[in-house]
């Protein structure tokens, strides 16, 4: 397993139908992408780094072992799935991120940790379930913060849509779980209509439902921030029926 060029944007970016216009759904924001983030891909990617193939993926061999599968979209700076690998080490933890510099820190961050449970993509989150994760095959799915394209003219490019619903539904296992957090009310209320409308998926708080912050999601510094200055966060939180 070769480590990617982490310096190159992914192939092909997820997009969403328009009519015959395709509209991505992320922009990258590569920032300032540090030598030990270099080298974290260099050296650790072999260990933590799964390649984009397009083809169904071994997970059971990746691993090294079965176990029930979490996915997390979108990990960021990969806070979150760093904390739920070092509190969860009966199930195998899968994360997907275009962003090179988060990837290259998390990289890092389960080095230190011994985390080798946990498998990384480098790649696009949805050619990534449609190619490479088989249908029922997730134990849960979450997706923290999505980028929230506030403006309305932008509210089509956001992640959660109607098909790409769907095809969550496809790949969570029977009683799976979908857990998503925002700090955005209107893109709350977007996902409400979507998840609440999508076959296979029950609101665990009732239709238009909240759930408390989990333990399993830890409070971060941005989101603490936030909510001092009266900032809401909204945790959804659905059942595969």
């Amino acid at each position: 397993m070769t480590a990617p060029d982490a310096t190159k944007a992914p192939p092909k970016p997820f997009t969403v139908e328009e009519g015959h216009r395709k509209v991505r759904s992320f922009v990258l924001r590569q920032g300032r992408f540090t030598p030990a983030q270099q080298r974290a891909f260099d050296e650790l990617w072999p260990r933590f780094g799964l390649d984009y193939t397009g083809r169904p993926c071994d997970f059971e061999g990746a691993f090294g072992r079965a176990a029930k599968r979490v996915l997390e979209i979108g990990f960021g700076n990969g806070e979150a799935l760093r904390f739920a690998a070092q509190h969860d080490a009966s199930r195998d933890y899968i994360g997907i991120e275009v962003h090179a510099p988060g990837v290259g820190r998390l990289l890092n961050a389960l080095a230190e940790d011994g985390s080798d449970h946990v498998r990384l993509y480098h790649h696009d989150a949805v050619e990534v379930l449609e190619n490479e994760i088989a249908d029922a095959s997730l134990d849960e799915v979450r997706i923290y913060f999505p980028d929230p394209w506030h403006k309305k003219r932008h509210n089509k490019r956001r992640l959660v849509q109607p098909a790409f619903a769907a095809l969550l539904v496809r790949k969570l296992a029977a009683a799976g779980r979908l857990h998503l957090a925002t700090d955005w009310l209107d893109y709350a209320e977007q996902m409400w209509d979507v998840l609440d409308a999508t076959p296979g998926l029950v609101n665990r708080a009732g239709p238009r439902g909240t759930v408390p912050r989990p333990d399993w999601r830890p409070q971060t510094h941005f989101e603490t921030r936030g909510q001092k200055l009266g900032h809401g966060v909204w945790d959804l939180l659905y059942d595969r029926c």
